[in-house]
């Protein structure tokens, strides 16, 4: 039986950079009654804040919930108020290595895009993301613009040469995230298996890019049992039965 649940943000639990609805935090609620859980996104902390820790109820085990912004790169832990664990932030001369590298790809590779809705690069301390649209870009355009992975893959494979010091990899709908070498989700997994000590086969992932190629995808090379969603609808079916069956659990102990 797992006592370790770990879910991607976007996607997963909520749609890109939106809330989670209130069904959702109330299953989130349930699910924190019977056992540990942990969120892993892209995002950086306020975006957590934002779209989860403000909708759950103030009587959720919170301390049972483990926070992972920028792809794992941080971790936060309830212990009487949101602590920080620890941050791979970068270096200043890191920064301008990838930045510079960055604004190069982005214009050498004449990637079509007729609109944006803020700054596309945005610097969160432990990760850089290129937001082709910008985090703020309506759900609907996002989703026009990624109908491959063709255009952030253009990218990607500029930046492969310049930044083979770093980790280079595909976001959300419409970004990519570069984190130190080696630091991703499977980065994150292994702090989850350190700092609280689940061993991997007591943890199981849920995530709506496990494919090859998506965001998630690197939780499958630590081992950790996973389960791909197509939306937080599906992912809502999975936490109810998981609800169900760990609640079980608990009753048939007592």
């Amino acid at each position: 039986m797992k006592e370790l649940i770990i879910f991607d943000l976007d996607g997963t639990l909520a749609k890109s950079k939106s809330i989670v609805d209130e069904e959702m935090a109330s299953l989130l609620s349930d699910l924190l009654s019977v056992v540990y859980v942990a969120i892993i996104s892209g995002g950086d902390w306020a975006q957590f804040e934002k779209q989860v820790l403000s909708q759950l109820s103030k009587d959720a085990f919170i301390n049972k919930l483990a926070i992972l912004p920028t792809c794992g790169t941080k971790f936060y832990q309830f212990k009487n108020n949101w602590q920080l664990l620890y941050a791979e932030n970068f270096t200043d001369k890191e920064k301008a290595i990838i930045l510079n590298n960055l604004n190069e790809a982005v214009e050498e590779t004449g990637l079509n895009i007729p609109k944006t809705w803020g700054n596309q690069i945005e610097d969160r301390g432990s990760q850089i993301t290129f937001s082709a649209l910008e985090q703020k870009a309506p759900l609907e355009a996002k989703q026009e613009w990624n109908l491959d992975f063709t255009k952030r893959s253009k990218i990607i494979e500029y930046l492969k040469n310049p930044l083979q010091e770093f980790s280079v990899n595909m976001g959300g709908k419409t970004s990519i995230d570069i984190t130190k070498k080696g630091i991703d989700k499977s980065y994150g997994i292994h702090k989850l298996e350190e700092v609280l000590e689940y061993t991997i086969d007591k943890m199981m992932f849920v995530g709506d890019a496990l494919f090859e190629g998506g965001n998630d995808y690197t939780a499958k090379t630590t081992g950790v049992d996973c389960i791909q969603v197509k939306d937080p609808d599906e992912t809502k079916v999975i936490i109810k039965t998981l609800v169900i069956c760990l609640s079980a659990k608990e009753y048939k102990k007592h």
